[in-house]
């Protein structure tokens, strides 16, 4: 009986062990859940590694917090589930603060401005917010970009409005002739449209709406929230927010 109780406290020991060790890594290591189609701030280079504005930011912050970071590609239209059925610890990659998301995740502080800008082929004859109508427009899939359309008035003379699983199929659809304009982050569209020949596109002077981008993390985890802020107020007071954002958008 005694060496039986003895073989019972030795697991229970081990399993406990295992338990702290576990819990060690999940602490050393954030998960971030992103598009990485998303350029420029996390996508793909030619080599199929993984660059961006958001997966240097995040390595940064990561250094300060003496923590690591791990990048898990995700379907962005699930980034919310995902991220709340622990799958990943935050939404990090151009993720729009919005009153609707606000409701589902805690945000950070915000680190960049934004906006949702209108581009149509340079012969269009669109010109306007209004020149929109009976015309059919893109979006990405459960993106800020689709909710600013949906709540202006212009999407009720919309012809429809499509929605696609990437913002760089939205472009596609473009050029191809199917979809009159695209609805998406200047951030994004910028550096699209200047990778495949920006002679190609227009861009209008309406929009639909300025914006910022946070980190979305679960509403139970304010002290990492806490953390995060005061490490990417480091890395702005520091200037390495600046040398990112040189490297990113200077050209």
């Amino acid at each position: 009986m005694k060496k039986f109780l003895c073989l019972v406290a030795v697991i229970a020991l081990l399993t406990g062990c295992a338990s702290k060790k576990e819990e060690v890594k999940r602490e050393e290591t954030i998960v971030i859940g992103l598009d990485d189609t998303f350029a420029p701030m996390g996508f793909r280079d030619e080599s199929g590694k993984l660059v961006g504005f958001d997966v240097d930011l995040a390595k940064a912050i990561g250094e300060k917090l003496g923590m690591s970071v791990e990048f898990q590609p995700i379907d962005w239209a699930m980034k919310e589930t995902e991220l709340n059925g622990n799958n990943i610890d935050c939404i990090w990659n151009g993720y729009s603060i919005t009153e609707a998301r606000k409701e589902m995740v805690e945000f950070s502080n915000p680190y960049l401005q934004n906006k949702q800008i209108i581009i149509t082929l340079s012969e269009s004859s669109i010109n306007s917010k209004e020149d929109l109508a009976n015309k059919k427009v893109a979006v990405q899939k459960e993106s800020s970009a689709l909710d600013a359309v949906q709540q202006d008035s212009i999407v009720t003379q919309l012809n429809n409005l499509i929605e696609f699983d990437t913002n760089i199929d939205c472009f596609l659809d473009l050029e191809a002739g199917r979809s009159d304009a695209i609805v998406c982050d200047e951030v994004l569209a910028r550096y699209v449209m200047k990778q495949r020949g920006e002679e190609k596109y227009k861009v209008l002077s309406d929009n639909f709406g300025e914006e910022e981008y946070g980190i979305g993390f679960r509403k139970a985890d304010t002290e990492l929230v806490e953390k995060v802020n005061r490490a990417l107020q480091e890395c702005i007071d520091d200037g390495t927010v600046e040398q990112i954002r040189m490297k990113w958008f200077a050209q």
